[in-house]
C-alpha cells in the first residue's frame, strides 16, 4: 500500500496534528521536501509533503498566505507541514483559512520533531512499497513462467495474467486475430481493438500504446511481440486503473515469455522455407513422390488431399487498367524466369523477410495463423518480390487468402465485386496494391498445371484490376473484359475511325448499322427491323463500309475483328 498522509499522522513518533484537509488525508504521497522559497513551485514534481517554517513567508497575512496556499495545491502538492515554535509560536490563521479554503491538509509539526524525521519515514514507507512491488513482480514472473510451460501455454499465462492484474488480457497472432483471452468475455472486448492492433503491428517490435478511446470503463495497454522488424503478435491488458509497479513487472514478464512462444528463431524459419521451396521445386519438376519424403510431416499432410496454388504479388495502389501488362522486371525470381518451364522455375527461398512487400508478409501472416488456429499444413514460399503458397482446398488458410483479398481491395476504396466484372486492385498496407492468381485445386502429379494456372490467374487479376482472380474465373468467365487495355482500345478506334467520321456528316449511321448487322449474324431483315430501316438501305449501308473500310465482310476474320473493336469501343465509351 502506497503511503498517504493519514500513515503520516497516525506514526506515534512523528506526533503530527491536523490543522486543516481531515478529508484529504488518505492521498498517497511520493515525496516529503523542505523548502523555504516563496515560491518553491518549479521544484515540485506533485504528490510531495512540504516541510515549512515560514522563515521567509508572511504566514500572518491573509492574501499572502491564501496565494501560497493556492499555487502549492495547484501543482499536486498533497499537503502542507508547518514546523510550530520555529518562527511562529503557533500556525498562523491566515494559513490555516488558506488551506481550508483550498481543502489541502495541514499538518502542525512539534519542535521536537526535525523535518528530516518526516523524511525519513516517508523514504522508508517508499521503499517498504517498492520492496513490496518487485517482490510481487517476481512472484508474478515465476507464477506465469510456470503457466507457459504449462500443457495450456499462452492461455493460462492469461488467465494467471489477469487475474494478476484485476482485470483481462487477450492475445492477438500475427495477423491480428485474437487466439486466446481470459476470462472467457474478454475476447469479444478484445476484438473491438482490431484498429488498435493493426496501428501497433505497422511499427517495429517491441512498442506499446494506450488505448485512451475504448468502448469500455476499462484502461487498455497494448505489447507488441517479437524482436525483428515485425511483431509476432499483441498483448493486450485491461484494467481499471492505471498499472502499478508489480502489475507493470508482471505485464514486462508475459510480454518476454509470449515473445519467446511465438517467435521462432530466424534459423527455423529459414530452413522451414528452404524446406518448403524444395518441396515446391520437386512438384513442379514433376516428382511428387520425392516431394512427398521431403515434406515429411510438416507439409505431408498438405500432399494427401487436393490442394489451390496461390501466386501474389504487390500492384500499385492506382487504377490497373492502364498498366494491366506481364511483369517483366529482371528482379523477378527463379520461378517464372521460364514459364515454359515449370521444372526449372523454383529457386531458393529468399531470407525470411528479405524482398517481400509489407502487403505480402500481411498476406502471409493471414494465411499461416488462419492454418495455425486450425492445425492445417501451409506451405509459403517467398519469391523475389512474390509471394507463392499451396494451401488446401476449401481449408481456413485459402478462406483467409480470399478474405484478405477482399478486405484489401475494399480499404483501396471499391468493394469486391462479383466474378468477372472489372475492379481495382486491392491495396493493402502504405497504399499498396495486391493481385492474386489461384488455381484450380489439383494434386501433388498436377503441380507444374496448378502454378500455370495460377499464373494466368495472376495476369488476369492485374489486367483486370482485380485483387483476386480464380482460374475458375478465366475459364468460365467471357473474353470481353480482356478488351480493356489500351492497346486494343487504340487498334480499334483506327479500325473504327473512317466510319464514325463519316457518320459525323450526318451522311448515315454505319457504326449503329453495322453493330444491328453482326448481332444478327447478317439476317438482313431482322437487323434492318431493330434499326426501322430497309432492308435495301441496310444493304446499301454495308456495301458503303466495305468500300470506307476496303475489307469485304464475307470475311469471317473481318467480321471478328469488327465486332471485337464494337465491343471494345462501346465499354470505353459506357454505350
Amino acid at each position: 500500500m502506497p503511503h498517504t498522509l493519514a500513515s503520516l499522522v497516525n506514526h506515534t513518533v512523528l506526533k503530527l496534528t491536523v490543522l486543516a484537509g481531515e478529508d484529504r488525508l488518505d492521498v498517497p504521497v511520493r515525496w516529503a521536501h523542505a523548502s523555504e522559497l516563496i515560491d518553491p513551485v518549479p521544484y515540485m514534481e506533485g504528490g510531495e509533503l512540504l516541510l515549512i517554517t515560514a522563515l521567509k513567508l508572511d504566514a500572518e497575512d491573509p492574501e499572502t498566505a491564501d496565494r501560497y496556499v493556492r499555487r502549492v495545491a495547484e501543482a499536486g502538492v498533497v499537503g502542507l507541514g508547518f514546523a510550530v515554535g520555529v518562527n511562529y509560536e503557533g500556525v498562523p490563521e491566515a494559513l490555516v483559512d488558506a488551506a481550508r479554503r483550498q481543502h489541502l491538509p495541514l499538518l502542525g509539526v512539534p519542535r521536537r520533531t526535525p523535518f528530516i524525521a518526516i523524511s525519513k519515514a516517508v523514504s522508508a514507507a517508499v521503499a517498504a512499497d517498492q520492496y513490496r512491488a518487485v517482490t510481487a513482480g517476481f512472484e508474478a514472473q515465476r507464477e506465469l513462467t510456470r503457466a507457459a510451460l504449462g500443457a495450456e501455454g499462452p492461455a493460462e499465462l492469461l488467465a494467471r495474467l489477469a487475474a494478476h492484474l484485476g482485470g483481462w488480457a487477450a492475445l492477438y497472432d500475427a495477423s491480428g486475430a485474437v487466439v486466446a483471452a481470459a476470462p472467457e468475455w474478454a475476447a469479444r472486448r478484445a476484438a473491438r481493438l482490431a484498429e488498435d492492433v493493426a496501428r501497433l503491428r505497422e511499427r517495429p517490435a517491441p512498442a506499446s500504446s494506450v488505448v485512451s478511446d475504448t468502448d469500455g470503463d476499462d484502461r487498455v495497454e497494448l505489447q507488441s511481440l517479437g524482436t525483428g522488424r515485425r511483431a509476432r503478435g499483441v498483448l493486450a491488458v485491461g484494467t481499471a486503473a492505471p498499472l502499478g509497479t508489480a502489475e507493470r513487472y508482471a505485464v514486462h514478464s508475459a510480454v518476454a515469455l509470449l515473445t519467446l512462444t511465438t517467435e521462432r528463431s530466424r534459423a527455423l524459419q529459414d530452413a522451414e522455407q528452404r524446406l518448403g521451396a524444395a518441396v515446391l521445386k520437386m512438384l513442379l519438376a514433376g516428382e511428387p513422390d520425392h516431394a512427398r519424403a521431403v515434406a515429411g510431416r510438416l507439409y505431408g499432410g498438405l500432399l494427401d488431399a487436393p490442394f489451390r496454388m496461390l501466386v501474389a504479388e504487390p500492384v500499385p495502389a492506382e487504377d490497373q487498367a492502364s498498366s494491366a501488362k506481364l511483369s517483366t522486371s529482371p528482379a523477378s525470381s527463379q520461378l517464372r524466369s521460364s514459364r515454359g518451364d515449370p521444372q526449372a522455375q523454383a529457386g531458393p527461398p529468399s531470407p525470411p523477410g528479405a524482398g517481400l512487400a509489407p502487403v505480402l508478409d500481411a498476406l502471409a501472416d493471414a494465411m499461416e495463423s488462419a492454418a495455425a488456429r486450425t492445425g492445417e499444413a501451409v506451405l509459403a514460399v517467398p519469391d523475389g518480390g512474390r509471394l507463392i503458397v499451396l494451401v488446401a482446398d476449401g481449408g481456413a488458410a485459402a478462406d483467409a487468402g480470399t478474405a484478405f483479398a477482399a478486405a484489401t481491395e475494399a480499404r483501396l476504396g471499391t468493394q469486391a465485386r462479383p466474378r468477372g466484372r472489372n475492379g481495382r486492385a486491392g491495396a493493402g498496407r502504405e497504399g499498396e496494391g495486391l493481385a492474386v492468381g489461384l488455381s484450380a485445386p489439383t494434386g501433388p502429379m498436377a503441380a507444374a498445371n496448378a502454378y500455370r494456372q495460377a499464373e494466368q490467374a495472376l495476369s488476369v487479376a492485374r489486367r483486370r484490376g482485380r485483387a483476386l482472380v480464380e482460374h475458375e474465373d478465366v475459364a468460365a468467365g467471357s473474353v470481353l473484359p480482356l478488351l480493356a487495355d489500351d492497346a486494343v482500345r487504340a487498334f480499334a478506334d483506327g479500325l473504327l475511325r473512317a466510319l464514325r467520321e463519316h457518320d459525323a456528316t450526318g451522311r448515315g449511321d454505319l457504326v449503329a448499322s453495322l453493330r444491328a448487322w453482326l448481332a444478327r449474324h447478317g439476317q438482313w431483315d431482322a437487323a434492318a427491323a431493330d434499326l426501322g430501316v430497309h432492308r435495301h438501305t441496310l444493304r446499301y449501308r454495308m456495301r458503303r463500309v466495305e468500300e470506307i473500310l476496303g475489307r469485304s465482310l464475307d470475311d469471317a476474320d473481318v467480321r471478328m475483328e469488327l465486332w471485337l473493336a464494337l465491343k471494345a469501343t462501346s465499354a470505353q465509351v459506357g454505350e
